[in-house]
């Protein structure tokens, strides 16, 4: 008897799984490994310390593009594969689309309220306070896109949704005169720093203090458009994995899809510059397209070349017996929501502790590793990892007692 092809079959649950007795699907181990890997590089780029880290684990200063720049995009691509999945999941076990609709709403809030928090921890100075950032951005592009598909589960729609966002926020961006500076690509260039619309609407909603970089917000309001093709990338890439097409004609069809998009994107780039802060339309496929050729791999050597696997884990638990070359990742992957929150929340109280009067516990770390090495971009890179390996072991205990944690 032939195995079905995980790719139909793997979902991924909500709220808190744990064993039971009863079977459950497998889940796709591709996914939960690249996800890992995501949310690894996303915490050792936002724990850089010093004047001067590696380029590629920076932002982009402003048009052009880096790996850092990658992170974001992929975890909301992400996102939108697990949304095909658990709502398949979950509609398999009886949930009408009513109580999946009220379950979106309530995880969206969650997402956005979890992100004030970590943007606004420890002291919550309402003065200063950021409303804008990665998990409001979450939030809104996931109940975007996961409502989207409640109403219609097929790709053609968001096919032509996914366009209407990329066309309309160049349009925007393009054709509507900016107060005070003018008309974009005529008075001023369409990604000017602070001339651009994204970041003069961002200022007419918050004032200076509660903007990240004091003129703009890289998460601001109208760069959201953009985000949701993003995620409607991922939950298209979701709809292909749950045909019943072969494991290696989906991988090559993601990978020719992930080709496409980093050739439209680099053509437009000239016109509307690759910029992740302003989440050019350019930005959102050019990621994208490296999004779709890192799932592609991922399943490629995961799924299909069972690189590490055994030949046949079909009746394994679902994380007792993973490969061990897998389990760092996975540690991370399968409770990425949790492993990011503790990060975010743990580098606060690091520059919050106070080792001395005018040195907190991150900066003292720091200048210990800086001290023994030459390097500032080598002292940086150890101070991240060494960062992400405790953020690591704070999670290991949930995956080790099979506890996975869905916002």
């Amino acid at each position: 008897m032939t195995q079905p092809d995980p790719l139909i079959a793997a979902t991924v649950d909500s709220d808190i799984i744990r064993d039971r007795a009863v079977a459950k699907p497998e889940r796709l181990l591709s996914l939960d490994v690249l996800r890992g890997l995501t949310i690894a590089f996303m915490i050792i780029v936002n724990d850089q310390m010093g004047p001067a880290p590696f380029a590629q684990l920076s932002h982009a200063s402003w048009n052009g593009f880096t790996a850092t720049d990658l992170v974001f995009p992929t975890f909301l691509f992400l996102i939108g594969i697990s949304t095909v999945l658990s709502t398949a999941a979950r509609l398999a076990r009886g949930a009408t689309r009513a109580d999946l609709f009220i379950h979106t709403a309530r995880r969206a809030v969650l997402l956005i309220f979890l992100g004030f928090v970590v943007n606004n921890f420890p002291f919550f100075h309402m003065a200063t306070a950021r409303y804008y950032g990665v998990l409001p951005r979450i939030g809104i592009c996931y109940f975007v896109v996961a409502s989207l598909y409640l109403i219609s589960p097929t790709w053609k729609d968001k096919v032509a949704i996914a366009v209407l966002c990329l066309i309309g926020y160049w349009a925007l961006m393009r054709f509507v005169a900016v107060p005070g500076y003018g008309l974009p690509t005529h008075d001023v260039s369409i990604n000017d720093h602070d001339g651009n619309l994204t970041a003069w609407l961002d200022r007419q909603i918050f004032s200076a203090p509660h903007l990240y970089e004091r003129t703009r917000d890289p998460e601001g309001l109208l760069s959201t458009i953009p985000s949701i093709a993003t995620t409607l990338f991922g939950l298209l890439a979701g709809l292909w994995l749950r045909t019943a097409n072969t494991t290696r004609r989906k991988v090559a069809m993601l990978a020719l899809a992930g080709v496409i998009l980093l050739a439209v994107g680099l053509a437009w780039n000239p016109a509307f510059p690759i910029n992740k802060k302003l989440w050019s339309s350019s930005f959102s496929l050019f990621a994208g397209g490296w999004s779709l050729l890192l799932l592609s791999t991922s399943i490629y050597l995961v799924d299909i070349l069972r690189l590490g696997r055994p030949n046949s884990d079909s009746d394994r638990p679902e994380a007792s017996n993973h490969p061990l070359i897998y389990q760092p990742l996975l540690v991370l992957g399968t409770n990425a929501i949790t492993a990011y929150l503790i990060s975010e929340l743990g580098a606060s109280l690091f520059f919050t502790i106070l080792v001395s009067p005018k040195s907190s516990l991150a900066n003292a770390s720091f200048r210990a590793i800086a001290g023994s090495i030459s390097s500032p971009e080598w002292s940086s890179l150890i101070y991240s990892l060494a960062f992400l390996f405790l953020c690591w072991l704070l999670v290991l205990p949930l995956y080790l007692k099979r506890i996975f944690v869905r916002i």
